[in-house]
């Protein structure tokens, strides 16, 4: 029995907090000591169990007993809030970071992983030995450092799963070929570890791997029932994983929502096992929907309450407010995982710096705050819930650009981010006046002016450059059909209009003078992405540039010079520039502080934060 005290668990995500010795730091603290309050259970980010199995390298260690005392600091923290903790033990096999000096490769055979990455070595038997040693160690480790339960992974494509796959897996020794031969690596970990210690295990596993010669449900029913058998306490359903289908393992807002769940239910009603549902859980109707209709044990959240920590209490009733919505995008938690300054995200600018709250200001200000995106949001209740006294003003409507993010195919949920901050405005009685406003009509009474004017599409000097489009041709209203059309420029917007231009019959043509395509496009998006755009037949020409418009012709010159003929529409997203006409026009005496993109162009998730670090200074 895992004797919650209610049935929420935070599932593990990759921090990236550690620095470099594998050791906890400050930020590891806060970062669980804010999400842990109102949760039956918080399971760390995986642990490595090897220095040279690490998948990034600012991950958290329990190689060494020289760990403990700094898991201890974490077991005692999230106790204090009668919160269990759950150690997260994974061998990534192959899957280990091939960028990571000092890292080693084994797997149940020598295939390398789909996505790149080194070739592993063809485990033999004392290898076999050497891993599940690595589990047992670790096992005894947490059990020192206080952890409640443990939580094998077996599944996600990681070593446990490399056994279990037919995908990966072409031994033909006891560890390979039938059903029970593949399990067995699995069984052997699980043994030993309930054998060296008294702690619980969950499993986790994905329900299906999402490839055709991958294992799937039928597979992990039997696998289930067996792990009951040997005494898991419930076995936590994922999807997918990372080397081939890493959408799924990510839960991305490319992939349907809900068929996690679908593989959770059927494996607890096959099995009588205790499950743990997760993926994408994002909102009170998702918890809603799993422990009424689905009838989960247990709900796994995990991206959703780094977006807002209190999201589970909220759902309780235990704070009256609204949901700080995950919008699935992975771009600040998975990105900034990879670009090594550790998890964030787009839409919450305190993560991983909860200690620095929100303190009310020394000298109540009056406050205009000029635009209404998301950085002029962020600053207003920022600021207001600092004391001041804010006004908003916006020439068109709250959002500002960022109303045109979600129109994309399969990018709906970043509208909640704005559908929140409506609700915050409201809430706290912050007045939006829509009105265009100019420096004359500042009134004497503000003490100060945050300009968040956004940015504006920079539109390159093109002979003959008249007639053209932008971004706002997403709306459904202005939305083309069967025409051949000509996007200049192919970063994130230009690939991004491309895809929904391909959904309306039109012949598309990406021109690009890098040889980059969709830069600042988050990766799996952009794998994704392109692979539709090859698969409609859009032809995208890097290493050009747009020299001339002549009627329908449009001239390009890079490796050669080429005429496109027959163009119905020229479409433009050549990059933004910032938009910043009141700054100089402001009385000398006003305190005037610039933020967002009309600071420097930036994404979503640096205006927010540069919003909110400036609000604390005013």
């Amino acid at each position: 029995m895992l004797n919650l005290k209610n049935n929420f668990i935070m599932a593990p995500l990759k921090l990236g907090y550690s620095d470099g010795t594998g050791a906890v730091t400050d930020r590891h603290l806060s970062f669980y000591a804010a999400r842990s309050k109102y949760l039956g259970a918080v399971a760390l980010e995986p642990l490595y169990m090897d220095k040279g199995l690490r998948e990034i390298p600012t991950q958290l260690g329990i190689d060494n007993d020289d760990k403990i005392d700094g898991l201890k600091k974490l077991t005692n923290i999230i106790h204090s809030s009668n919160t269990k903790i759950i150690a997260h033990l994974n061998h990534p096999g192959r899957m280990a970071n091939p960028k990571i000096p000092g890292n080693y490769y084994l797997s149940s055979s020598d295939k390398p992983c789909e996505n790149g990455g080194a070739t592993p070595k063809r485990m033999d038997k004392n290898d076999i030995e050497s891993a599940i040693r690595l589990f047992t160690g670790s096992a005894v480790r947490a059990e020192k450092a206080g952890f409640d339960i443990l939580e094998l992974q077996f599944g996600h494509g990681y070593l446990a799963a490399q056994f279990i796959s037919p995908s990966v897996n072409d031994r033909t020794d006891e560890y390979g070929g039938s059903f029970e031969n593949r399990i067995r690596f699995s069984i052997e970990v699980l043994e030993s570890v309930k054998q060296a210690v008294n702690l619980p295990v969950i499993v986790r596993i994905s329900g299906d791997e999402m490839i055709e010669n991958g294992y799937h449900l039928d597979e992990m029913i039997r696998f289930v029932s067996i792990l009951k058998e040997k005494g898991v306490e419930a076995v936590h359903v994922s999807a997918g994983t990372v080397c081939s289908t890493p959408p799924w393992f990510f839960q991305h807002m490319f992939v349907p929502k809900g068929k996690t769940w679908e593989f959770a239910k059927k494996i607890g009603e096959a099995t009588g096992m205790p499950v743990i549902s997760v993926g994408r859980i994002h909102s009170e109707e998702d918890i809603d929907h799993l422990l009424k209709e689905n009838k989960s044990d247990y709900v796994a959240i995990g991206r959703a309450l780094v977006a807002d920590p209190d999201f589970v209490g909220k759902y309780l009733g235990e704070i009256d407010d609204y949901v700080r919505p995950c919008m699935a995008c992975s771009e600040g938690c998975l990105g900034g995982v990879r670009g090594g300054t550790g998890l964030g995200c787009v839409v919450n600018p305190v993560v991983s710096f909860e200690n620095n709250s929100v303190k009310k200001a020394g000298t109540k200000k009056n406050i205009a705050v000029i635009g209404g995106g998301l950085a002029g949001m962020e600053s207003a209740i920022t600021l207001t819930e600092r004391g001041h006294n804010v006004r908003i003003f916006e020439k068109d409507k709250l959002g500002g650009q960022f109303n045109l993010a979600w129109l994309p195919p399969k990018k709906e949920s970043l509208k909640e981010i704005v559908d929140y901050y409506e609700n915050e405005i409201d809430k706290l009685g912050i007045p939006v006046s829509i009105t265009e406003f100019s420096a004359e009509d500042l009134d004497e009474n503000y003490h100060a002016v945050v300009v968040a004017t956004g940015a504006v599409p920079a539109v390159p000097p093109i002979k003959g450059l008249k007639n053209y489009y932008w971004a706002d041709y997403l709306l459904d209203e202005n939305l083309p059909e069967n025409e051949k059309i000509v996007i200049i420029g192919g970063g994130l917007i230009g690939i991004e209009m491309a895809s929904k231009l391909v959904d309306r019959n039109n012949e598309v043509i990406v021109v690009e003078m890098l040889e980059e395509i969709a830069r600042g496009m988050e990766m799996i998006e952009k794998k994704m992405t392109l692979a539709k755009l090859k698969a409609k037949n859009v032809k995208i020409l890097l290493g050009y540039k747009v020299t001339e418009i002549e009627g329908d012709k449009v001239m390009i010159s890079g490796k050669e010079k080429k005429i496109l003929e027959g163009i119905d529409k020229i479409i433009v997203t050549a990059g933004m520039k910032s938009l910043n006409t009141l700054e100089d026009k402001l009385k000398e005496d006003t305190e005037v502080y610039v933020i967002g993109d009309a600071r420097q162009v930036g994404k979503a998730q640096e205006a927010i934060r540069d919003a909110y670090e400036t609000a604390l200074l005013i």
